[in-house]
């Protein structure tokens, strides 16, 4: 049998088991993200165990994606496109420090495929739009869920 894989989705287990037992004594709002993360968890590590024991489970000893980076990229490039990616991460978590989640998330969005991508001015203003009323309606006015403030907003008292 597989050992490390059996392990592994016991610790899966339990560690989805102890976070929605944990959830259930929270407010609807708090236990909301652990709850959709955790029953999927559960549920997928224990088919996934199910199939070890009953010896079912596809196991396959190469890679888990067949995919070959190319390697005629000179390191520059790959320096700069590692460098820039990480800026654009880097950039997200200061926008959340400074201006909230919620005026992040579609800012972001907004800027990256415009400048980043590419993408035209009108689908990038659709797909900000789209993003900004699907985060609005889901967690602030479907959920309920208030976001911390950025310090540039409750430094100006937005």
């Amino acid at each position: 049998m597989h050992k490390g894989r059996i392990l592994f989705c016991g610790f899966l287990i339990l560690v989805a088991a102890a976070a929605i037992y944990l959830a259930l004594e929270w407010p609807f709002n708090a236990a909301l993200f652990p709850l959709a993360v955790g029953v999927p968890l559960l549920l997928l590590a224990a088919t996934q165990l199910w199939q070890l024991f009953l010896g079912k489970a596809e196991i396959i000893d190469s890679a888990a994606v067949d995919l070959e980076f190319s390697s005629d990229v000179p390191p520059e490039i790959e320096r700069r496109r590692v460098i820039t990616a990480f800026s654009w991460i880097a950039g997200f978590i200061l926008c959340v420090y400074l201006i909230g989640f919620p005026l992040t998330v579609p800012l972001f969005i907004c800027c990256y495929l415009r400048f980043e991508s590419g993408v035209g001015a009108l689908p990038t203003m659709a797909a900000t739009a789209i993003t900004w009323v699907l985060f609005y309606g889901l967690f602030q006015k479907l959920v309920h869920l208030q976001f911390e403030q950025g310090v540039l907003q409750a430094w100006l008292g937005l």
